[in-house]
């Protein structure tokens, strides 16, 4: 069950039979299917999650009834406690092809799965009840989850008012949005039927390279970078262009290629991670002359959280400009405090 992105918290009567609103978690969607001793996790496309995070399974085969669908996240948090919000970085370092390496990071940076839908339990099928039904029992099922367990009920609220509290509040916790979903609704696999109101922002970037696409052809993704404190951070990239403008642009960007004395040009690396040894993590390098504006949700630490949005060139700004200082962040908010119903 999908969602369709819109622009503000709508309120509770712009549906027949009511909206309820949760809080927008930024993990690992996933599904939770547990059959007895048989517990398997699976990813929104369908990809399996299971032996990523065994301590999720281990929790999940302890806490939850004998036989259950769940709809729900999974998500690391980070931080001291009073202070915690939700890691994306980690999270995402979790999916690792070696065993060793995932039985140490269960330990290091365990997950949690934070439930937001019942699509079965104990042999009622729940998939045609209406969204109403399904927090009741789902509230059942976790009135029964003892405390500490890495398992979480998310918060609801009909009231608009609370929702729109929550999208500014818990963005500094790491969320990134509110969801609302018809009460009297079924649960509809593949369909967009609940919305979605996520943060979005603009900033003004420095273009530092380009990646070449990986049919060889033209630029794959832009590489950006913010000044901070004299010192320019790359802080994410573009990726979604169209075959014709990725040629296009390595004949803008052209003059813009750092050459050596001899026409060559520079060699250039991103940073690598114990989790890219094996990537080709090059890229062609350019003079830090050309802005572009781009929109994105959060950024998190001295990086964009997610692949950010072109929008548009700026020959205005100049790129000293192009500070981590012009990003609002959200003030911070604990976890822990969010988790806590």
């Amino acid at each position: 069950m999908l969602a369709k992105a819109v622009t503000s918290v709508p309120e509770a009567d712009a549906v027949e039979g009511g909206y309820a609103y949760e809080p927008k978690w930024d993990g690992f969607r996933c599904i939770v299917v547990k059959d007895g001793a048989d517990v398997e996790l699976t990813s929104r496309g369908k990809k399996p999650l299971t032996r990523y995070f065994p301590e999720v399974v281990r929790a999940c085969r302890e806490h939850l009834p004998e036989r259950v669908v769940l709809d729900g996240e999974i998500v690391v948090r980070g931080g001291d406690p009073g202070a915690e919000r939700l890691e994306w970085e980690a999270l995402g370092q979790r999916i690792h092809p070696a065993e060793s390496r995932i039985t140490k990071l269960s330990a290091e940076t365990p997950a949690e799965i934070i439930a937001f839908d019942l699509l079965a339990v104990d042999g009622e099928e729940l998939v045609a009840a209406p969204f109403a039904r399904r927090r009741e029992r789902l509230e059942a099922v976790f009135a029964d989850i003892a405390k500490g367990a890495p398992l979480h009920l998310t918060r609801v609220t009909r009231d608009p008012a609370e929702a729109r509290e929550w999208f500014t509040r818990f963005e500094g916790a790491g969320l990134d949005g509110v969801v609302a979903k018809a009460l009297e609704s079924p649960y509809t696999p593949g369909k967009r039927t609940m919305l979605k109101i996520k943060h979005k922002r603009t900033a003004e970037a420095v273009v530092t390279g380009y990646r070449v696409h990986k049919s060889g052809q033209g630029v794959g993704s832009l590489l950006l970078g913010l000044y901070h404190e004299g010192r320019l951070f790359n802080v994410g990239g573009i990726a979604a262009f169209t075959a014709k403008r990725r040629l296009e642009l390595v004949e803008e960007l052209e003059p813009l290629v750092r050459r050596d004395a001899h026409g060559e040009v520079e060699h250039a690396e991103t940073d690598r991670s114990r989790f890219s040894s094996s990537k080709d993590v090059s890229y062609v390098p350019l003079r830090p002359e050309r802005v572009v504006e781009v929109a994105f949700d959060q950024l998190e630490g001295h990086r964009f959280r997610h692949t950010v949005q072109f929008l548009r060139w700026r020959p205005d700004r100049d790129p000293e400009s192009c500070t981590l200082e012009q990003i609002d962040r959200a003030k911070a908010y604990d976890l822990g405090r969010v988790l806590a119903n």
